[in-house]
């Protein structure tokens, strides 16, 4: 066994990626949906920053927490369907220990700057519809940037334990990753290591970056559908509701999927449902969060009607 966990510890191996397709009836239908998804949040996410970077008018806290978004969501299905794409057409599952790492670091990085952004962007509609007054002071632009920057770095922070303490653990059994890419919890099945202390630090850190923030984004709303409720204006709870109920759809869709992964008895759910569930708050989130706020959002759709005619 000590021989075995020695060579666990070198860098020089690779794993095996099972992927989405081994259990489809028609995978190349499946890569090609994929793919497309992957096309259409990839222009609709740089569509999104360009437009608020090129208009003055989105040059907001609201329009620059939103590009900051994009952003995420840009790196976020960059870092797993291009691997995806070269897995199926290549017919070669594997991943490189480093590789690997990269992946989970990214992964790590960009869906915990998310869940923290999400909440951010929660405060700044709290703020804007519940104390106007006080706007452009809670929410001047060092206050922004600060918040923004603070999201990564507790982010990136994250990351860099989580993945320095999976990847140092022992793999001495299959490398055959139950999964299309690393995540945490299809690692800790392969390791000869017990990992359940470390499963409940796991668990801490994703009531930090999931429950805590997806329960102040409750809160925010709750109160602003208060306010307005008091408010006793048809047109004001209009207007509040729209501007909104595009957050309220990418935060359930985001949330949702997520605690159902990460929180449910592990007796609940199997690997195979587990890839399916991780499809949408890696993949098909991230398209649809510059479609809903496009749709929705009536100066990004002005914007983009300047752009066009320009």
């Amino acid at each position: 066994m000590e021989r075995r966990s020695n060579r666990s510890a070198e860098t020089g191996f690779d794993f095996v990626l099972l992927g989405l397709f081994r259990h489809a009836r028609a995978p190349a239908l499946l890569f090609t949906l994929i793919f497309l998804v992957f096309l259409v949040a990839l222009a609709g996410n740089l569509m999104m920053t360009i437009l608020i970077w090129l208009d003055s008018r989105l040059h907001t806290p609201m329009y620059i927490l939103l590009s900051q978004l994009s952003l995420m969501d840009l790196s976020y299905i960059s870092t797993f369907v291009p691997k995806i794409a070269i897995d199926f057409l290549s017919g070669r599952n594997t991943i490189s220990y480093v590789s690997c790492g990269a992946q989970l670091f990214l992964f790590m990085t960009l869906v915990g700057a998310e869940c923290l952004l999400l909440a951010v962007m929660a405060y700044d509609r709290y703020v804007a519809i519940c104390r106007p007054l006080s706007y452009s002071v809670l929410m001047r632009p060092a206050i922004c940037a600060l918040m923004v920057t603070g999201t990564w770095l507790s982010a990136l922070l994250n990351a860099a334990v989580h993945v320095v303490y999976t990847l140092t653990l022992p793999y001495c059994a299959s490398r055959e990753i139950q999964h299309f890419f690393c995540e945490i919890p299809a690692l800790l099945t392969l390791a000869c290591a017990d990992t359940s202390l470390y499963e409940n630090g796991l668990f801490v850190s994703g009531v930090i970056f999931l429950l805590v923030p997806m329960s102040a984004i409750v809160a925010s709303y709750g109160k602003i559908l208060s306010t307005v409720l008091g408010l006793g204006s048809n047109l004001g709870m209009k207007k509040a509701l729209a501007t909104c109920s595009s957050h309220m759809i990418v935060v359930s869709l985001f949330y949702g999927t997520a605690i159902a992964k990460y929180f449910l008895p592990k007796a609940y759910h199997t690997a195979e449902q587990d890839e399916v569930v991780s499809v949408f708050y890696t993949i098909l989130t991230p398209m649809l969060n510059p479609i809903i706020y496009s749709l929705r959002n009536a100066q990004v759709a002005g914007a983009l009607r300047k752009l066009l005619g320009r």
